[in-house]
């Protein structure tokens, strides 16, 4: 038994590594290139610094580029230099200067561009009038009411009106009746939506024709084929025209207090 630990304890001792070898030491780190790196960084940060300083000068012109029928271009260029803020070419904030000139009236879409070295250039549209809206309001094409209390509307816009939210499908309505009555030779002057959900319009012969809550394409493709002939023919003689009937329609005739219907005398009861 000693003889078998005396012979492990000898091959542990040989598997020892000569003396004369030397335990591996660790290699120095080398931070030379890592500072030259983090000069140059430095020193590129700080000359990009002094160009931007450089560059961020005053601004000094506003060019106003657009087609300019009800926006005055002096409003547009006091709009901007109260939105600058006294900030340079490179801080200025072209999102505020931009949402400043779009709230100006009548106004549709703007965009704002540096100009070097020391401008902007700002592009804008104006909002087109479809309709008025109300006795003060204006819809645009998109029917969106883009101002609600106008002082000086065009005269000759049809006037649009209906319940506080309705501004889109009023609009939308209009724009898909307008087209089609222009082909018969009349023209669409008003078209109201009331708070029962009713509709009537008026035509520019001084006709008003009623529809109703229900069955509204129905009843004006009705119109289309058959009443209109009718009111183009003797618009003098009629006051307005219901369509509000199960097979037909009503002619309310100026000077006359008798109504005289045609095809059908049937009432329906969602008038």
């Amino acid at each position: 038994m000693l003889r078998q630990l005396l012979e492990r304890v000898g091959k542990r001792r040989n598997r020892r590594k000569p003396s004369g070898e030397r335990a591996p030491q660790a290699k120095a780190l080398n931070l030379r290139p890592l500072v030259i790196a983090l000069g140059c960084l430095g020193a590129l940060c700080g000359l990009a610094g002094g160009v931007l300083f450089g560059l961020d000068r005053p601004i000094r012109s506003v060019a106003i580029d657009g087609r300019f029928e009800r926006v005055a271009p002096l409003d547009v260029e006091r709009a901007v230099k109260q939105a600058v803020h006294g900030a340079g070419l490179v801080g200025v904030d072209l999102r505020a200067v931009g949402a400043a000139v779009r709230r100006l009236p009548w106004v549709d879409a703007v965009s704002v561009e540096r100009t070097w070295p020391d401008g902007l250039k700002v592009s804008l549209t104006e909002q087109v009038a479809a309709a008025r809206w109300g006795d003060t309001g204006l819809l645009n094409t998109r029917g969106e009411l883009f101002a609600a209390d106008m002082r000086h509307i065009p005269p000759e816009l049809p006037q649009l009106s209906g319940p506080d939210g309705t501004q889109s499908v009023v609009a939308q309505r209009y724009l898909a009746m307008h087209g089609r009555l222009l082909e018969a030779g009349m023209r669409l002057t008003a078209l109201r939506l009331d708070a029962r959900g009713a509709w009537e319009f008026d035509l520019d012969n001084g006709v008003r024709v009623r529809l109703g809550r229900k069955r509204m394409d129905e009843r004006f493709e009705t119109f289309m084929a058959t009443a209109a002939k009718i009111v183009a023919q003797r618009a003098g003689d009629i006051a307005y025209v219901d369509m509000r009937y199960t097979n037909g329609f009503a002619i309310g005739w100026r000077g006359a207090a008798a109504v005289h219907r045609s095809r059908g005398e049937e009432h329906t009861s969602d008038a």
